[in-house]
């Protein structure tokens, strides 16, 4: 199988039962209603970036999804976690884009998604031989891969969440969901 088609999503669920809280997480993201099988990094050539929207009904209930995922979770109250994926494209139609995944604690949405796309943008850029200064800031390296005409585009989606106050399992979720 390979994807035509990806779409990102995201969801925070709680619950007194972490696995309870990962479902109403991926309830929020739309993709409850799914099996789900994790995939690593690779965007396939060609693969179309659509909207959540558009995405979630191509999907139907019991069906096998392949995903990009990251999940973050918590039941430390008041703890600050976050679940973000980073999506890299290449120009050229013929070549292979990559998707990342990063999850952590203490990081704002912001810091956290800019990380995800830099990680996947970074992992293209040597792929495509695109030298590069990993200690220069994440902006600046955005530039020289624009300048360099070999990354068309990267975007981030991320999931932030506070630890339930009173204990309750937290689960953020961010996913790049494949549509054949």
């Amino acid at each position: 199988m390979i994807p035509s088609k990806v779409f990102l999503t995201k969801g925070v669920g709680k619950h007194k039962d972490k696995l309870q809280s990962f479902e109403h997480a991926l309830r929020k993201a739309g993709i409850a209603y799914c099996n789900i099988v994790r995939v690593s990094s690779i965007l396939p050539p060609g693969c179309v970036v659509i909207s959540r929207e558009k995405g979630l009904n191509l999907i139907e209930p019991g069906e096998i999804i392949y995903c990009v995922l990251s999940e973050g979770s918590t039941n430390e109250p008041n703890r600050l976690i976050v679940a973000s994926i980073g999506i890299a494209i290449p120009s050229e139609k013929g070549q292979y884009g990559y998707i990342s995944e990063h999850h952590t604690f203490g990081q704002t949405e912001e810091v956290a998604g800019d990380y995800a796309e830099d990680l996947a943008a970074s992992m293209l850029a040597s792929t495509l031989g695109i030298e590069f200064d990993l200690d220069i800031a994440w902006d600046e390296r955005k530039q020289v891969y624009k300048m360099e005409h070999k990354i068309v585009r990267t975007s981030n989606i991320s999931q932030s969440a506070i630890g339930d106050k009173n204990g309750l399992w937290t689960t953020a979720v961010a996913a790049a969901i494949f549509i054949r």
